[in-house]
């Protein structure tokens, strides 16, 4: 079983790291995950969509969020893997983890705009934190990937 799993691909998707005029990172509290585990906006990508697209789309069905600036397109793809107790639970049992380019935006726009309670919300609460504190908030399988933002975040903020 455990040689099945490490076979599934990982999902092609997209983050969003949303600052705001602070520098502060959006993060909103996932609802099938609701312990004090936050995240930042991320999805999937449809067929024949750019990352960019996909990022924007992404952002705007999670949050709402339409005003926002491109600072950088993170290099390099960052990936996490889902612990063996979700894979075949999450993305239809498809994937065993997913790989993922990130785009560092600012948000332009009233804080009025956010609005998580979306068509198929994915998020109870959200929020702005420092950025340093993102491994601290991270799911554990996502926090090697948090902390790699987190560097990334510092070259740029820098």
């Amino acid at each position: 079983m455990k040689k099945k799993l490490n076979n599934l691909p990982l999902r092609s998707g997209v983050g969003i790291i949303v600052l705001n005029d602070k520098n502060q990172v959006f993060v909103g509290k996932r609802i099938d995950n609701p312990k004090n585990f936050w995240q930042m906006p991320q999805g999937g990508i449809d067929e024949g969509e750019s990352y960019y697209k996909a990022a924007l789309r992404e952002l705007k069905e999670e949050t709402s969020i339409e005003s926002v600036e491109l600072i950088k397109e993170i290099d390099k793809k960052l990936t996490y893997l889902l612990p063996n107790y979700l894979i075949g639970i999450i993305w239809k049992g498809k994937f065993r983890g997913q790989k993922q380019k990130w785009f560092v935006m600012r948000f332009i726009g009233n804080e009025s705009e956010i609005n998580i309670k979306t068509y198929k919300p994915e998020f109870l609460d959200w929020k702005w934190i420092n950025f340093e504190e993102l491994p601290k908030i991270a799911v554990n399988f996502k926090i090697n990937l948090y902390k790699n933002l987190k560097r990334e975040l510092t070259k740029i903020l820098n």
